[in-house]
């Protein structure tokens, strides 16, 4: 499991189209599994699910994103699971980190901390 967390200076929506872009865009195996929109007012939480195959690991994993501005600032929260190769073995080959950094990837000049 490959844990990043950051904010950024564009809006949850445009955060959440650059992501979606750079992963199903940007890879043969990238797959949207599910997305999920709430709005308050001028705040609002996205939360995505998508897939990727990764031959080093011979599976899928998963990549769930939560993206709000809830606290006037819009922070990105980015889990990749499922990446390990094995039933026991929790060793995944680099797979997950790689799935992580692609939404730093997809983000980065707009990360501010």
């Amino acid at each position: 499991m490959s844990v990043r967390e950051f904010t950024v200076t564009i809006s949850p929506a445009a955060a959440m189209n650059a992501i979606e872009t750079f992963v199903v865009g940007g890879s043969i195996s990238g797959t949207l599994i599910d997305r999920y929109v709430r709005r308050f007012g001028e705040q609002e939480v996205h939360i995505v699910v998508l897939e990727k195959y990764y031959m080093r690991s011979s599976n899928r994993a998963s990549l769930t994103v939560t993206i709000d501005n809830l606290e006037g600032h819009t922070k990105v929260h980015a889990v990749a699971s499922g990446s390990s190769e094995g039933m026991f073995m929790r060793f995944d080959w680099g797979a997950g980190n790689n799935f992580a950094n692609s939404v730093e990837l997809a983000l980065g000049s707009y990360i501010v901390g």
